[in-house]
């Protein structure tokens, strides 16, 4: 493990945080941009199994009330609680964020809690790619 400099860690965070706020608004585009083709996740509407590529991820896309040309809802509020980021590798070319997600609802007034954990992977060309993401709900 590597310490990870304040820097970074920000980086990560703000990354992140660009990423849960493109589903909510059902960005596919900057989605699909900060994410690795060959995506992994463990998720709940996965059954928890392993899903690889970014076919299931388009298909809540496409079927989300929260798309841009749905100009009546108004999309959920994502914060992220507690992030933890650590740095792998002797490159520092990895990093890992679990987090607390908290999503607030316009149809509720209730908060869902989810914990996650997403592995982002610096790339040659110097930027960063989420490589895979382990989502667990309460």
């Amino acid at each position: 493990m590597v310490t990870v400099d304040r820097e970074t860690a920000q980086t990560i965070i703000a990354l992140t945080q660009r990423l849960l706020d493109a589903i909510a608004k059902g960005d596919w585009e900057t989605y699909n941009d900060l994410c690795c083709p060959s995506l992994s996740c463990f998720e709940p509407e996965a059954g928890n199994c392993l899903v690889i590529g970014p076919a299931f991820h388009k298909y809540y896309f496409d079927h989300s009330q929260n798309t841009p040309v749905s100009s009546t809802a108004v999309p959920p509020v994502t914060t992220i609680s507690s992030p933890h980021v650590r740095l792998l590798g002797e490159k520092k070319d990895v990093a890992v964020i679990s987090y607390n997600r908290l999503i607030q609802a316009s149809q509720s007034t209730t908060t869902k809690i989810t914990y996650e954990t997403r592995v982002w992977n610096k790339t040659n060309s110097n930027t960063w790619q989420l490589v895979h993401l382990h989502r667990s709900q309460l």
